[in-house]
């Protein structure tokens, strides 16, 4: 067994260690789709206020995690809430128009079935996006 090199640890968090691009061996562009389309993520360009990425930012390290990730998890939530608001709003439509009575056929049912099981639960109460005038 190799005996541990003294300050390792700490030599590859500053990244004195392991952050040299001449250590590095790039993966195909095979390899990235295909780690890309496991991950069912797809790249972007947004410009976004630069005080609300350092807010992002600033979250992230109170929380112990990149603003990325932290912004994916932001957006995603608003699209789930936003998305239930429009559902919600459309059987409320339908029980007005029906009487009271709201149908829904059995693929209908499916899908909210599959929806609420694969959708988390938040506590926190979000204000729907508003239409710019």
């Amino acid at each position: 067994m190799t005996a541990k090199i003294a300050g390792t640890e700490e030599a590859w968090e500053s990244r004195q260690l392991g952050a040299s691009a001449d250590h590095a061996k790039p993966v195909s562009a095979e390899y990235t789709q295909q780690i890309e389309e496991s991950l069912g993520l797809q790249m972007i360009s947004i410009r976004l206020d630069k005080g609300l990425i350092d807010s992002f930012k600033a979250i992230g390290a109170f929380h112990g995690i990149g603003y990325q990730p932290l912004m994916r998890d932001a957006l995603k939530r608003f699209a789930e809430h936003e998305l239930r608001n429009i559902v919600q709003g459309v059987v409320e439509s339908q029980r007005k128009k029906q009487g009271g009575a709201v149908v829904v056929t059995e693929k209908e049912e499916t899908k909210q079935a599959a929806k609420k099981s694969a959708t988390k639960v938040t506590t926190r109460k979000q204000e729907p996006m508003r239409k710019a005038a």
